[in-house]
């Protein structure tokens, strides 16, 4: 599959995140370094996410 990740360059290097997997997020010195490690953030959280019941909650306001 194929995710948007948002890149943003600091002093420290590059953070990244995928707008579509709320809360996956990882980091590298260089932005191939953290293409690589979102690749693997994202491989990690579909994992998780896999196993995890999921339950409906209705709100009403």
């Amino acid at each position: 599959m194929i995710y948007k990740v948002a890149l943003h360059r600091s002093e420290e290097g590059y953070s990244v995140w995928v707008p579509g997997l709320p809360g996956c997020c990882s980091q590298g010195e260089t932005e191939a370094e953290a293409l690589r490690n979102i690749a693997e953030a994202i491989r990690e959280y579909l994992e998780v996410a896999a196993e995890a019941e999921v339950r409906e909650v209705e709100v009403s306001v």
